[in-house]
Formats: structure tokens, C-alpha cells, sequence
């Protein structure tokens, strides 16, 4: 059976097995389906260890399918895959918990980088043993359930640079997914997603402005899944992209 499956056209996997010929992931085999149904049969007869999904299938809303598939399998990592470079979809798959967003056409750099990030050894252990790794990474960390929100503010800013769901965030709180992004709201003017959103952005900003780390690197450090990912979201959010962003400081110094 396949270790990569992809939910969209065969032109999504011929697209991925090209970009992975002459790579160290050559050897993954891949199966495609075009249609929710038959991704669905596939996956209740084998778990691959990564899937591509697009945002728009035949018979069902690709997001929607990605967390159907979650619920059978919380720990595989998936890739969305679109033409749509629009921050509210970025926003669905991030509280969807997916562990990727790659623009179409692909660019082998990004498709790499993101293969390297889920499919390293020290990523999967991230991802199976994640609360025992934060325990250990910060054992002062305590939960305030008089102030579940600060809490989950001080969690955030610990925390930024790894996936963090709403959901994960809302249980460490004890509160109900719901009740707790209406709390979170109310007190800090953003939904939850957007909050994370811009915390990561304004600390990338300092490694933008002092380093010459490629872009894909800092995406990388500041919990953005691949470097289109991390320039849609800096630039809703600032209005210009990381590279122009650091530009501007390097103009400034050379004066």
C-alpha cells in the first residue's frame, strides 16, 4: 500500500512523485483518489504516513474530509494542497489541525521543506509524545483556571513555534472549544488563530530584520508549515511580504 495518498487530479501526483525523484523520499510510494469516497476506502484499509488533500473535491469540501480523517487517525500529518492563496483558508486548515498548506503549482524547495519537518524522526516523535515534550521543555508552566485566558496567552508565547490547536489550547484550560474562543475574543479582540497568527509574525519580524536566514527557515522556526504559508499570513497582516519586510531594513542600514 501507498505511504503518501493525494486527494486530487492524477496531476497532483505526478506533480509530487516528479518532485521527489533524485530526493532522500524517492522511495515513498504513492496512490491517489479524486474523490472523498475513494480516499475513504483506501484509508479505512491502511494508514499511510502522510496525505495531500485539496481544498475542493468533487463530492465533499476538503476540509471538511481532512477532519473526518483526523478523527480516524489524529497523529497523520496532512498537506493541503490549493490554487487559493486566501488567509481565511489558511485560517480552516490551521484550526482544522492540518500540518501543512502548500500553493499549486508546488515548489520542489517547499515541498521538501515540508517533508523534512513531518516526516524527520525528531518531528514524528514530536508529534506522538507533543505534552510530554512540553512538560519537560518547561516544567514552571502552570495552568490558571481563575485565568484561562492569560493562561492560554502565556502558553502561546511558550509555545508559538509548534502546533498548537484550539482545541489542545481549550482543553488545557478545561474549557469547551467553543466557550473558550468566545472568552478569548471578548479579551483579546481576536479569534484565536488570529492571535497565534500575529504573535508568530511579530517575533519573526526580529529574525527578518537581523539575520540572513532564507525565508523557508524562518517560516520553519516560527511555526509556519512552508514559506507561501508564512508570506500569505505576514502579508494580510502587514501588508507587505517577509522578503519586502526585510528589504526595508536593509535599505535602511545601507543609508
Amino acid at each position: 500500500m501507498a505511504d503518501i495518498i493525494v486527494v486530487d487530479d492524477t496531476g497532483s501526483k505526478q506533480m509530487i512523485k516528479s518532485n521527489l525523484e533524485e530526493t532522500p523520499y524517492h522511495y515513498f510510494s504513492i496512490q491517489s483518489a479524486e474523490t472523498a469516497a475513494e480516499a475513504m476506502q483506501i484509508l479505512r484499509q491502511h494508514k499511510p504516513s502522510l496525505l495531500f488533500l485539496d481544498v475542493s473535491l468533487p463530492d465533499e469540501d476538503g476540509i471538511g474530509f481532512g477532519k473526518k480523517v483526523l478523527e480516524m487517525y489524529p497523529h497523520l500529518p496532512i498537506v493541503v494542497l490549493t490554487h487559493l492563496e486566501m488567509f481565511d483558508t489558511v485560517q480552516r486548515c490551521i484550526n482544522a489541525g492540518f500540518a501543512g498548506y502548500l500553493l499549486k503549482p508546488v515548489v520542489k524547495s517547499e515541498l521538501m521543506s515540508t517533508f523534512s519537518r513531518i516526516l524527520s524522526q525528531d518531528a514524528v516523535r514530536s508529534n506522538e509524545h507533543i505534552f510530554q515534550k512540553r512538560s519537560s521543555a518547561n516544567d514552571t508552566f502552570e495552568t490558571d483556571l481563575a485565568n484561562p485566558i492569560e493562561t492560554a496567552k502565556k502558553f502561546i508565547q511558550l509555545y508559538y513555534y509548534e502546533s498548537i490547536t484550539l482545541k489542545e489550547v481549550s482543553n488545557l484550560v478545561y474549557l469547551s472549544p467553543s466557550h473558550f474562543s468566545r472568552l478569548f475574543k471578548e479579551e483579546t479582540g481576536y479569534n484565536y488563530v488570529e492571535y497565534l497568527m500575529r504573535y508568530r509574525v511579530d517575533r519573526s519580524k526580529n529574525q527578518l530584520k537581523t539575520t540572513l536566514l532564507p525565508i523557508e527557515v524562518i517560516a520553519c522556526n516560527h511555526g509556519f508549515s512552508s514559506a507561501t504559508y508564512f508570506s500569505t499570513t505576514f502579508k494580510k497582516l502587514e501588508g507587505i511580504t517577509p522578503s519586502e519586510y526585510r528589504n526595508l531594513f536593509t535599505k535602511l542600514n545601507a543609508q
